[in-house]
């Protein structure tokens, strides 16, 4: 039997992770596409087409192939393999062409139509008008008024787009996986820590490589050696590996596979009216347009370049007096900036960690949502999942009452892409007077436990592991009618408010007494380290602040650009991060080629939305702070109108009816320290 062709007997109805082969997705997906076949043709018989059996029903339509289709998925970013991967292959391009079966139906747009036409008279609540909105703007922003022969365009545009996106994750993935640093000399690991050492000699072992040390770009890995590692020449051979993946000619290089991305959606947006890609997707942002985007990352630039040059020089000072190096290059700045916020602050992450054992700092994300929010975890064995590394948790609110179901998977493997995400195996949504609760799950890439010690987070880490947890909550206490318009199904520069504003509470004396204890003493952080991580939260905002603008400027730039202009993408990359490059080029380097974000994720014309959203979470903050970070009304608000609603209405009314007024930007500056 296929398990994945008939309903979950499972805990929740959760998926039966370990009764799935592969072979089961492509039937599976298939027979989710003849269901929803079936509803779309129920829905276009309807003589009298009318909120509750066209718009309602649309949303409910296909209800198999969404849950089957994001089983499958989330496996191929978290848990894949070369036979998932060539699936994926298969599989996208019968969605793609379902999806656009569906939304280039010209009677089902004119039954959609009938009842846009008539919104006005039909007493519609604001969400089932939000509903109603999103649902014609969908079928139009994709095509339904186009003639037959630009609808084929369209088609085949959209099929080449999604084998185009998997093929630029898979080329990332295999670079990623593929580069060995093996050390052979011990004298080569001087400045490493004992942890990353360990670590690393357990990587080689699992190779093969006895007696060796093997370094990869998995971030675990990666990040401490680029910051620990006093060997100058092997930080900047690890560099340039990571910093090249998917560029250097070969059969893994994405440089055509963006220029023809490029070309594909820029030519779609045409199709439809717009300029630009760029301008498609910002008609539904908050910022609107690229020229409110470019000016909001402009005026941010002017605020962050003068501090950021002024740390890079304090820093290449330090280096210079240190070392005696020539001049600070890119494979320098990490080593040499912990170094001078360990002299400036007395505080680094090797300080830090043992104050942060992954389990004790999951309890303490469950603890701060608990005290917020009444919501409790309670781990299960019954709920299966997908790898050993996975837990899984009933969630339940202040009642004891279902709430969610969360997965937490948390260490790297081959299988999984680079990163930390949330990701949903279902969303919320009412029908049949049945609260349909969610399945959600945070994906990350965390240092692993050795054999001598646990898991044990760099204070980065912790803050990661808050954002993607803030995600979760978006997810697990969505409170509305349609799937839809429930949870992270909101504006892309509105979805990252939840996430970031979660960050804050890890520079909380309050919050960090529930969980930073050392793990092999048991003693609490002292008050004077918290103090320390406190003042050391400005160490380099102003260079943070430039790099994020970078990625958004180089964003908007291939989406607003005429890809026909675009001859190199190195010469491209070059030109456009020329105005927030503040260390010497590093020739032969390229980023684009492994910028998953917006050539394989959502972010495409929409990376701003991270700095977009931390203005946002910095002022939404700054209430809490006035009230107290764990105050009741304050969460009950935030709970009520950012968390729980979804889209049911716009953002910026939402994020008003929170916080009594617009955002002030003076806050994200005012916590940077630029102002």
């Amino acid at each position: 039997m296929n398990p994945l062709l008939e309903k979950f007997h499972t805990p929740f109805e959760t998926p039966p992770f370990k009764k799935i082969n592969t072979e089961h997705f492509l039937p599976a997906i298939q027979d989710g596409i003849q269901q929803a076949k079936a509803d779309i043709e129920r829905i276009k018989a309807e003589s009298n087409p009318d909120f509750e059996n066209t718009i309602v029903a649309l949303d409910n339509a296909g209800e198999r192939l969404s849950l089957v289709s994001s089983i499958f998925f989330n496996l191929n970013s978290a848990e894949t393999n070369d036979a998932l991967q060539a699936l994926a292959r298969e599989i996208s391009p019968l969605l793609t062409s379902h999806s656009n079966d569906v939304l280039l139906d010209k009677k089902l747009f004119e039954n959609v139509e009938i009842v846009f036409k008539k919104k006005e008279n039909l007493n519609l609540t604001i969400e089932q008008l939000s509903l109603l909105e999103k649902t014609y703007k969908s079928f139009v922003r994709n095509g339904a008024k186009l003639d037959l022969d630009e609808q084929e365009k369209l088609r085949s545009i959209d099929q080449k787009l999604s084998q185009l996106g998997l093929k630029f994750g898979e080329n990332v993935l295999a670079e990623t996986n593929k580069y060995k640093l093996i050390v052979e000399e011990e004298s080569d690991l001087e400045g490493l820590p004992e942890a990353v050492i360990e670590a690393a000699s357990q990587e080689a072992e699992n190779s093969g490589e006895v007696g060796k040390w093997i370094f990869t770009l998995a971030f675990p890995s990666y990040i401490p050696f680029m910051t620990y590692a006093k060997n100058r020449s092997l930080r900047k051979e690890l560099f340039i590996a990571y910093n090249t993946k998917a560029s250097k000619g070969d059969q893994l290089d994405n440089q055509e596979f963006i220029k023809e991305m490029l070309h594909l959606k820029n030519e779609r947006a045409s199709l439809l009216g717009y300029k630009n890609y760029a301008a498609f997707v910002l008609e539904e942002r908050m910022a609107k347009s690229s020229e409110a985007v470019l000016d909001f990352l402009e005026n941010l630039l002017e605020k962050g370049k003068p501090k950021a040059i002024e740390e890079i020089n304090e820093l290449e000072a330090f280096a210079k007096n240190l070392d005696q190096i020539d001049r600070l290059e890119k494979w320098d700045f990490a080593y040499y900036a912990e170094k001078l916020k360990k002299q400036k602050y007395d505080v680094d992450d090797e300080l830090l960690r043992p104050y942060f054992q992954l389990e004790k700092v999951t309890q303490g994300v469950f603890e701060t949502a608990r005290k917020l929010f009444g919501i409790t975890f309670k781990k299960s064995d019954e709920i299966q999942v997908y790898h050993d590394d996975v837990t899984a948790y009933e969630v339940l609110d202040e009642n004891d009452n279902h709430l969610a179901v969360f997965y937490a998977d948390f260490f790297p493997r081959p299988g999984k892409r680079n990163g930390a995400w949330m990701t949903s195996y279902r969303g919320q949504k009412i029908r049949n007077e049945i609260d349909q609760r969610p399945h959600v799950s945070i994906v990350c890439n965390f240092t692993k436990p050795t054999k001598s010690k646990p898991s044990l987070l760099t204070f980065n880490e912790v803050t990661t592991l808050f954002h993607e947890f803030g995600h979760a909550l978006h997810g697990m206490l969505a409170k509305g009618t349609y799937e839809s318009l429930t949870g992270t199904h909101v504006y892309w520069d509105f979805v990252e408010l939840p996430s970031q504003i979660f960050e804050n509470w890890c520079y909380e004396k309050e919050c960090l007494d529930l969980f930073a204890s050392h793990y092999a003493t048991g003693e609490k952080i002292s008050p004077e380290l918290i103090d320390k991580i406190k003042n050391a939260s400005n160490f380099h905002q102003g260079y943070q602040t430039v790099r994020q603008i970078s990625f958004g400027l180089l964003d908007m730039a291939y989406h607003s650009t005429d890809p026909g202009l675009i001859d190199s993408i190195p010469v491209f990359e070059k030109e456009q991060m020329k105005g927030t490059s503040l260390l010497p080029e590093v020739e032969g380097t390229l980023m684009s080629t492994s910028f998953s974000h917006i050539f394989q994720g959502g972010y495409a014309a929409g990376y701003y939305s991270y700095k977009w959203a931390e203005v946002l979470d910095a002022d939404a903050f700054e209430l809490f702070l006035e009230n107290g970070i764990f105050d009741q009304n304050t969460a009950k608000s935030f709970q009520e109108h950012i968390l729980s609603s979804g889209s049911k209405e716009h953002p910026e009314v939402l994020y008003k009816r929170f916080r009594g007024r617009d955002p002030k930007p003076e806050a994200l500056l005012k916590r940077a320290g630029l102002i």
